[in-house]
């Protein structure tokens, strides 16, 4: 470990990488180790969560995901709870997925199937991200791009992960790190409802509400999302 601070695993949400985590990368990367994790290895929150451990060089670290990467770090917190220092969950979800949100998976699969999971993203699932008019054009693009690149069988594994993952409550109330919980106050994807019930479940967790942003908080409003991520992990050891 090349700096004396606590490292830094980051995990990106459903077909995004390293470019979700711009701001923090900048921000964080001169006085603390950082990983990018890569969730494009496997078809269950269980593997993908194996996946990411074994990208990690350190025995103990913070951890921080963003909608389904703050679902990942969930599963990663009940494997192996003894090597993360505290949880940062941002515009996520600690519940199974509900029954109708899984019946919209499978065409979405489909579509997937025959090469079309862009007009997915760009149709289904980018208008619910949120932002302000401005932003929008210039974060659909980046979206996409991000989703380019990871590709078609990234995205059908993905929503199977998704369909199929269990239900996160034990995990929660049986992490006892320091942990944070950031909700955009317009997530339409993951709301308030959600981030007040981590809170609750966690016994060591304060949750915040980033004004004025969505779903995308780490693009929509770095500065806000990077004060609160700081001030996390100064309390950490």
């Amino acid at each position: 470990m090349s700096n004396s601070k606590l490292p830094l695993v980051l995990i990106p949400g459903m077909m995004c990488d390293q470019r979700l985590f711009t701001h923090q990368l900048s921000a964080f990367q001169n006085h603390r180790d950082i990983i990018i994790a890569r969730t494009d290895d496997g078809s269950s929150m269980e593997s993908i969560a194996e996946a990411i451990f074994a990208q990690i060089p350190w025995s103990r670290f913070a951890l921080a995901g963003l909608s389904m990467g703050g679902i990942i770090a969930m599963e990663m917190a009940r494997q192996h709870p003894e090597l993360i220092a505290g949880l940062a969950l941002m515009d996520t979800n600690p519940w199974a997925e509900s029954a109708e949100i899984q019946a919209n998976r499978t065409p979405q699969i489909e579509m997937a199937f025959e090469g079309r999971h862009l007009e997915v993203i760009q149709h289904q699932m980018a208008p619910k991200y949120g932002g302000s008019d401005t932003e929008q054009e210039a974060q659909v693009s980046l979206v996409l791009a991000m989703a380019r690149d990871l590709g078609q069988d990234v995205f059908i594994q993905q929503s199977l992960a998704l369909r199929n993952r269990q239900d996160q409550s034990e995990s929660l109330k049986n992490f006892t790190g320091k942990s944070i919980t950031l909700c955009g106050e317009f997530d339409q994807l993951c709301p308030l409802d959600r981030h007040q019930a981590i809170a609750a479940m966690m016994p060591n967790c304060q949750l915040h509400v980033i004004p004025n942003a969505g779903h995308l908080i780490t693009l929509q409003a770095p500065q806000a999302t990077n004060t609160h991520l700081e001030n996390w992990l100064e309390t950490l050891i």
